[in-house]
Order: C-alpha cells, then sequence, then structure tokens
C-alpha cells in the first residue's frame, strides 16, 4: 500500500433502504475477498504455485468456474470473451503472493508515510506499525481473488467448493470486467488523488458485489450453503476486530457503499449504465455517497498547497500530498465525534480539498496543513465548527489561544493547531512547532488561492 492508499483502503459502511439486503455476516464477506487495493493495485497481481495440475480439487475448480462464469456472465450482461483459468493455491502460496505484492508495490517510505496519515490524523495509536499489521490482516482474511496479469482465478485449498460459489461470481465478475474494461489501467493510479481512486474501486467492487448478490438472490440453495460454510468455517476477524477504526470502515467503503452506488446507477440504467461507468468513472467519494452528485457529475475541485518547508525550517520533509474527499473528512472528524449523523451532516457540501503532511528526524513530530473547499459558505461554517470540536476532544490539554468568528488557535503538547474560515473555504494547520509563526503560514495558504 501506498502512501496514497490509505484513504483508499479508507476507503469495508451504511446499508440504505433500497439496495439488495445483506446479512452483517454476509457483508463480513468483503474481507473474504483479497483486499487487493490494500496491496498498491485493485486487484492481487501474484503468480502463485499451484498444486500439481490434474488433481481432484484443481479438476473441481475448473468445472465449477466454468458453470458459475457462464451463469455470471448472463446475469452480468458481459459475454464472456475468453476461458477464465482457474486453480487451487495453499495458504504458503497465498501468503508469499501477498507480501511479495506488498514489497513490489510499495516502498518503504511509502509505507512510512502511510503509516505517519493515519497517526498524524489521530486515527491510529502512535505505537500503530502499518505493514506487519497490514500483512498479518490480509493473510487472515484472504480466500481467493482474481489476477489481471494471468488472468486466472485462484481459490484458496482450505475452503470447500460448494460454500464458495458466491465468491466465485463475485471474483469472475472481476474477470468480465478486465476482459470488457481492461481493469489493468487501474493499477498506476497518479499520485495525490486517492480520493478519485477510491471511488474508482468503489466502482470495480460495487458492481462485483451487485452481481455476486444477484447471484445469491437466483441461487437460493447456493446462499444457504455459503452462509453456512462460513459458520461452519468461523471467519477469522482477531486482525480486523483489532484495526484502527478508520481503517476498519475504509476497508469496507469500495464494497458496502460501492454496492450502494451501483444499486442505484443500475436501477436507473441497468447494467449497461454501470458498464458506461467504466468510462464515465466517478471522480469522487462523494459522487459515491451522493449518486445523485456522479448523476450530474458533480467535478470535484482542485486544489493546491504551497510548499511550506520554506517556513517550518530546512529540518522538514513533505512525505505526503493527497486529498482526503468527504470519506476522508467524515472519518477524522468521527474518530473523535463519535456522533456519526453530525459528522456525516458536516462533511457534506465537501467540494474538494488537499493535504499535506511532514515531519522532521525527531519520532512523533509532525506536522499537517489541510486547506478545505465547500459547496456554501454555509457548509465551510459547519466543517469549521465541527473540526474546532473535533480538536478539543483529540487534545485533551489543548489551550485556547486566539477565537474569532472565523479563526481558532489552541496550544497542544503536539504544537499549536491553528483554523481559519474564509467564505467557503477553511484552512487548518496541525502540530505548528513553536518556532513557526501561524499567520506566516496561513499568508501563505491563502495566497495560494
Amino acid at each position: 500500500m501506498n502512501s496514497r492508499s490509505w484513504f483508499s483502503c479508507k476507503r469495508l459502511a451504511d446499508y440504505k433502504s433500497e439496495r439488495p439486503i445483506m446479512s452483517k455476516k454476509i457483508s463480513a464477506l468483503a474481507l473474504l475477498t483479497l483486499l487487493s487495493l490494500c496491496a498498491g493495485s485493485f486487484l492481487p497481481r501474484g503468480h502463485a504455485q499451484n498444486g500439481a495440475p490434474g488433481t481432484a480439487q484443481n479438476a473441481a475448480i475448473v468445472s465449477t468456474t466454468a458453470a458459475v462464469l457462464k451463469e455470471t456472465s448472463e446475469l452480468r450482461e458481459l459475454a464472456v470473451l475468453k476461458t477464465v483459468k482457474s486453480g487451487a493455491q495453499s495458504r504458503a502460496d497465498i501468503e508469499r503472493m501477498i507480501i511479495r505484492n506488498l514489497d513490489s508495490d510499495t516502498t518503504p517510505a511509502e509505507m512510512h508515510a502511510a503509516e505517519m496519515v493515519l497517526r498524524g490524523f489521530g486515527l491510529a495509536p502512535q505505537s500503530f506499525e502499518y505493514r506487519p499489521f497490514l500483512i498479518k490482516l490480509l493473510k487472515e482474511q484472504v480466500a481467493g481473488y482474481y489476477d489481471p496479469k494471468a488472468q486466472q482465478f485462484y481459490l484458496a485449498d482450505w475452503i470447500d467448493l460448494d460454500g464458495q460459489k458466491p465468491v466465485m461470481a463475485h471474483e469472475l465478475t472481476h474477470a468480465l470486467q478486465d476482459q470488457h474494461f481492461n481493469l489493468k489501467r487501474f493499477e498506476k493510479w497518479p499520485k495525490g488523488d486517492s480520493d478519485a481512486e477510491l471511488a474508482a474501486h468503489a466502482l470495480i467492487e460495487g458492481d462485483a458485489t451487485l452481481a455476486m448478490t444477484l447471484y445469491m438472490a437466483k441461487n437460493p440453495m447456493v446462499a444457504l450453503a455459503f452462509i453456512r460454510s462460513l459458520g461452519s468455517q468461523g471467519i477469522a476477524t482477531e486482525q480486523y476486530n483489532q484495526a484502527p477504526r478508520a481503517l476498519r470502515e475504509s476497508l469496507l467503503f469500495p464494497y458496502e457503499e460501492g454496492l450502494a452506488w451501483s444499486t442505484q446507477v443500475y436501477k436507473r440504467g441497468g447494467w449497461d449504465a454501470v458498464s458506461k461507468a467504466f468510462t464515465k468513472l466517478p471522480q469522487s467519494s462523494e459522487q459515491i455517497l451522493h449518486a445523485n452528485k456522479y448523476f450530474s457529475y458533480e467535478v470535484p475541485l482542485k486544489v493546491a498547497l504551497p510548499e511550506f518547508r520554506t517556513i517550518l525550517g530546512p529540518s522538514w520533509k513533505r512525505i505526503d500530498y493527497d486529498v482526503n474527499g468527504e470519506w476522508g473528512c467524515y472519518l477524522i472528524l468521527d474518530e473523535f465525534l463519535n456522533n456519526t449523523t453530525e459528522s456525516k451532516k458536516a462533511a457534506a457540501g465537501w467540494g474538494g480539498d488537499r493535504f499535506a503532511l511532514y515531519e522532521t528526524g525527531k519520532p512523533g513530530e509532525i506536522f499537517i496543513a489541510q486547506l478545505t473547499a465547500w459547496d456554501t459558505p454555509v457548509d465551510a461554517k459547519e466543517f469549521f465548527d465541527a473540526y474546532a470540536q473535533r480538536t478539543v476532544k483529540r487534545y485533551a490539554d489543548a489551550q485556547e489561544l486566539k477565537t474569532t468568528g472565523d479563526r481558532r488557535e489552541w496550544q497542544t503538547s503536539r504544537g499549536v493547531v491553528a483554523m481559519e474560515l474564509r467564505d467557503s473555504r477553511v484552512a487548518i494547520f496541525e502540530g505548528i512547532p513553536s518556532s513557526t509563526n501561524a499567520n506566516a503560514l496561513l499568508r501563505a495558504i491563502w495566497q495560494q488561492r
């Protein structure tokens, strides 16, 4: 997972009224498919060491794959353009694939930046170590995956085949997507806009989850076998349950919110509309959370930040520069407000944003700059007030230094926090060192506009 991908992994959360109904146990299935975005791309890309060809297990997987692919193709209304190879992998093979992909796709610097973003925004403890936790989580949750490079579907060899046909329907939908829409084009996402990357991932996973849900509705006995298999196997959730809340909810986002969004697109124009979304991609988590903003194609504002190193000093280094999006703003607020309704309300009206994270060589010394743009001044004020509440809750030792209608400042054990509201934009700085003047930072950020 690269530095942009923590918010891509923000990216496994609420059902609304008109979507297909899935139990919490079934929604946990999302974690049984390999969450390959967390390994740096939309789909896992490892080449596995299969069991000996011609084994009874592989023969059964090949036969079942062909049958499920045919039915999924008809249900999803995407023709099978080529046969999808399939086979089994051992737990050791899959674990090696996870680590290999993680190391090949993510540099140590990118992994460090992802860890610092989680810590810097207060979304994980200062002791949280991202890479080892991610490896444990992926090892725990893996069950099967589609490899677009090999164009092959792999199923874990320790899972009962009869109960895994819904998983196969989900993954084989990815195979059909790949044949028609070329999923490999999503593997190298441009750095600096992980919110748009999250939206594209929600399209891919939402589409596959909708197809899987309809597959189970069409095959109730298969769905029953699947639910029974979950119960008999006992889904491993220890690492998932220990994950920071923001990471847990972000892992669910592409599946649950993607399903809700795909359902609305499907109801509006059938599978043809879902397929066309692979050309006219959703551009933000806002468009996923509010499908009407996708239908009207409300384009996010591009927000830029200046280089703050000239103000902070030469010992500071910028290690991340990205977009939080509406979903990220919600997570950052609700980590401390613990009021889902109010946090979502304050994050709604998002128009665009940009954050930058800096660090020095000193442990725990982090500086974050944010500039957020909102649809209206009212939306901006709502976010400004909510972030002020969050600040007081996050920093128990916060001492207010300045309070006006559009400016707030606090001294904390982690440096000064300063916020300013101007029309429909909000500037926020956290971790301002004692040697740096907050007014100089604010002047620089507003000049950038």
